[in-house]
């Protein structure tokens, strides 16, 4: 048995927990790191160089040097601006990558093809008009979602911590410890919505290139298949975005040291025009170059996750066992429905996704699978 059916064969065995998620996508990464890191690193290093120009021209459009109050606020605005931009490019971006690596992943458990920059980026140039649009749209949608919750969360918080100071005034101690745990409430209560709401979006990408879905297709599928996922979703998104800071932190207090030294006034209130441009390009260099180095593990997760959940619900496990041994699945014609899908669809081709049956209500085949 290859390694990658040694792995498809784990998948169907162990369902995957939140720590066992992380445990394998980091296993696999570190296996894979160079070539991860190759991926990662176009729309990264793209983003960088726009990061940068976008710095650059703000500075030539604005007078920054000058103590001009209005001049400071539109070049934050303009930089805010510019990042928002390009952040969301960024994730659309990501999110097409990711397609293509998750059908290059499936490629891997199946015929134990390696994990290769070519092959994910040839991937997802077939479908790429198709991610591109539904990404954007459910970037956008769920960056608004993310921004109501967060602004709700505020709210609630701000509104029991005022109902408790009213309550408890009289004993300070116990109002610190009840209103720590409300805004820590607050918070957790806003980032369960909206992991509950996200996590039925993250398949979107394997199954169009996996599965050879439509765009809005592919949105219905991964709803319908995304089922009690939220806690390892949020599980993995908070360890990339903890492992993001943890690098910036060891390369951000260098720098801010090496910046203090040279006499950059980093605590000073108006520090926002005075800051060198060599230190606001080396902070965009160092977080956009951080997220080289952490996103490939969200990725890998979300393309186990996808794998582990139609081994739990669909028997994938036993359709990547036949397409090894039995070759592709018989194409059936047009005027016939077929309730199944391929275990990998053929590149390029838009198939229509069917409800899947549980895997123990299939009739047994010639081979005794069920």
């Amino acid at each position: 048995m290859s390694i990658s059916q040694t792995e498809g064969a784990g998948l169907a065995q162990n369902p995957l927990g939140a720590g066992d998620l992380i445990d394998r996508s980091v296993r696999f990464y570190r296996k894979n790191f160079w070539t991860f890191i190759l991926i990662a690193a176009p729309p990264v290093v793209a983003g960088i160089l726009f990061s940068v120009g976008w710095m650059v021209l703000g500075r030539s459009l604005f007078n920054v040097s000058a103590a001009d109050p209005a001049e400071t606020l539109f070049y934050q605005l303009f930089l805010r601006f510019g990042d928002l931009i390009i952040w969301i490019i960024q994730l659309v971006t990501m999110a097409v990558v990711m397609g293509g690596a998750s059908r290059n992943f499936v490629r891997h458990i199946l015929f134990g093809e390696a994990m290769s920059f070519r092959e994910t980026y040839r991937n997802a140039r077939s479908r790429l008009g198709g991610l591109t649009l539904v990404s954007l749209l459910l970037t956008l949608s769920l960056g608004l979602l993310g921004i109501v919750i967060f602004y709700i969360s505020v709210l609630v918080a701000v509104i029991a911590i005022g109902l408790t100071v009213v309550v408890l005034e009289s004993i300070p101690y116990l109002l610190i410890i009840v209103s720590t745990i409300l805004a820590v409430a607050a918070v957790g209560g806003g980032l369960f919505l909206f992991f509950l709401v996200a996590s039925r979006f993250i398949y979107v990408p394997q199954v169009m290139l996996v599965e050879g879905a439509g765009a809005f297709s592919a949105i219905g599928r991964s709803v319908s298949l995304a089922g009690k996922n939220v806690k390892r979703v949020a599980a993995l998104s908070l360890f990339s975005i903890v492992a993001i800071y943890s690098a910036l932190s060891l390369l951000y207090v260098p720098l801010s040291l090496a910046a203090y030294f040279s006499g950059v006034p980093l605590f000073s209130l108006d520090a926002a025009d005075t800051l060198p441009a060599w230190f606001e390009i080396t902070s965009q260099v160092i977080f956009q170059g951080s997220l080289i180095l952490i996103i490939p593990v969200l990725m890998i997760g979300l393309c186990l996750l996808y794998v582990d959940e139609r081994t739990r619900s669909e028997g994938y496990d036993i359709e990547l066992l036949a397409a090894t041994h039995l070759g592709e699945m018989p194409s059936v014609p047009p005027e016939f429905v077929n309730p199944l899908q391929p275990a990998l669809a053929e590149q390029g081709v838009v198939r229509p996704v069917s409800p899947r049956p549980p895997v123990r209500e299939r009739p047994k085949g010639p081979l005794g699978l069920e």
